[in-house]
């Protein structure tokens, strides 16, 4: 971490929705630092893939890491999955239901039906994985919760109103919390993202390189997002680092949108 003190030897961290992307990168960046680390994704092979990375390390040094496979939007799921891993000192709340670069739509044209994913996954599972370990960090005095979010939510975006609306709540979420428990030693924190060019997001734009490049022109540097762009200062917020930083959202978005 370029000198900055950061060292979780010793933790134990849950990412959701690790199996690839963005989740991935940061479990990396936390097991590169020392934290054990349990890698959530619903895909068996997708979380096995991201345990054996990280297992071989960049670098051949290896990290600690384990995988659970379990669906966040499901109760019963949870509540087995924190039975699975035991406690734990950090919460990374990734798992999410992105949405597609061009699959926007008008809200007045969207099906309420249609609306119950967005929020069970980008704001209730983030609650409830939330929920099945805070009781235990309070205990021990330490604890750290990480979600992530995004600028629709931050700033609100046309054809986004649903999925912006979840990842607000979830900012709430946060920033409620953060109040409740920081005399605990628990903080809580999230990182609003702009787009990132992975996965099916990645995949439209290979299909509509012309959008790309008028997406281009409202990010100041030039570039889309990588999936281990928030790594580092997620590894910091999860940090000691990080502990006198609480109830914040901050944007890592290629200068897109600013935090004030």
């Amino acid at each position: 971490m370029g000198g900055i003190p950061v060292d979780l030897t010793g933790r134990v961290a849950l990412v959701t929705g690790a199996g690839g992307g963005v989740g991935r990168a940061i479990a990396h960046a936390l097991a590169r630092v020392g934290a054990t680390v349990w890698v959530n994704d619903v895909d068996e092979d997708r979380a096995a893939e991201a345990v054996a990375g990280i297992e071989a390390g960049l670098d051949g040094s290896g990290g600690s890491a384990h995988g659970v496979v379990a669906d966040v939007t499901d109760p019963a799921a949870v509540e087995a999955m924190a039975r699975h891993t035991g406690p734990v000192d950090i919460v990374v709340n990734n798992a999410g239901l992105p949405l597609g670069a061009f699959d926007l739509a008008p809200f007045a044209e969207t099906a309420s039906e249609a609306w119950r994913p967005w929020i069970e996954l980008n704001l209730v599972a983030v609650m409830r994985v939330t929920h099945s370990h805070l009781p235990g960090m309070l205990a021990r005095g330490w604890g750290r919760v990480l979600t992530i979010v995004s600028d629709a939510g931050r700033r609100g975006e046309r054809g986004q109103v649903v999925y912006g609306a979840a990842k607000a709540g979830a900012m709430g979420f946060t920033r409620g919390l953060a109040s409740e428990v920081g005399r605990h030693g628990v903080t809580a924190n999230c990182i609003a993202l702009g787009t990132i060019r992975h996965g099916l997001v990645a995949e439209g734009m290979d299909r509509h390189p012309e959008r790309e490049a008028r997406m281009l022109r409202v990010y100041p540097l030039g570039r889309l997002g990588r999936p281990e762009d928030p790594a580092p200062l997620a590894v910091l917020l999860c940090s000691d680092a990080g502990s006198w930083i609480t109830g914040q959202v901050y944007p890592v978005n290629g200068g897109y949108s600013n935090a004030l």
